[in-house]
């Protein structure tokens, strides 16, 4: 049996079983010899790195004057932890939560005062979302980058403040304006304007 060929009893996850993919890209996508251990080390870490990924975060049911305040800035967005719930939703649609994510995560990181604290999430953010091999990477343009591998010498509570910005800044451009228009948005607005009408 070729190990493109598959037992009876063997099932094969349908999306990323590509008996023919060829092998000049790097992002695990093919199931050649040369690319088969490094695509069960991608999944095993990206299946453990899901499993911690935080639910949303507790928040009161926003008001129908929150969600409009929502379309008026995106600031006034992610100021709401109601509204990053709901803006996290929308970018899981788009395969784009890792934005979220990040945010979230720096955000953490500038509360704390612990040096070893620090030290060990700033190595996880890395890991997580600046890694070239993580999944959940963001994008980020070189200059960034270069500046975060220099700061992670001696990582600090604002060693991503550059990189958080730049995220801040791609959320609100691209992801923003569709999400407004986005179906999550206009019936989150219809449902809570409905229910404080009846109240």
């Amino acid at each position: 049996m070729s190990r493109h060929e598959t037992s009876p009893t063997t099932v094969q996850p349908a999306s990323n079983h590509r008996p023919n993919a060829c092998c000049f890209c790097w992002c695990c996508c093919c199931s050649c010899s040369w690319n088969e251990g490094r695509e069960r080390t991608w999944r095993a870490s990206r299946e453990t790195k899901l499993e911690t990924i935080p639910n949303c975060e507790a928040c009161a049911k926003p008001t129908p004057e929150e969600v409009q305040g929502w379309a008026q800035s995106f600031d006034k967005l992610m100021k709401s932890p109601a509204g990053r719930n709901v803006f996290r939703e929308f970018l899981r649609t788009e395969y784009s939560e890792e934005n979220m994510l990040f945010w979230l995560a720096c955000e953490e990181l500038k509360t704390e005062c612990n040096k070893h604290t620090i030290d060990e999430k700033a190595r996880m953010i890395y890991e997580d979302y600046i890694s070239i091999l993580s999944p959940k990477e963001v994008s980020l343009d070189s200059r960034v980058r270069e500046v975060i591998n220099r700061k992670m010498q001696e990582p600090s509570s604002h060693t991503f403040d550059d990189a958080q910005l730049q995220i801040y800044t791609l959320m609100h451009r691209d992801s923003y304006p569709r999400f407004l228009n986005s179906a999550i948005y206009k019936s989150l607005l219809q449902s809570v304007s409905h229910s404080s009408s009846e109240s």
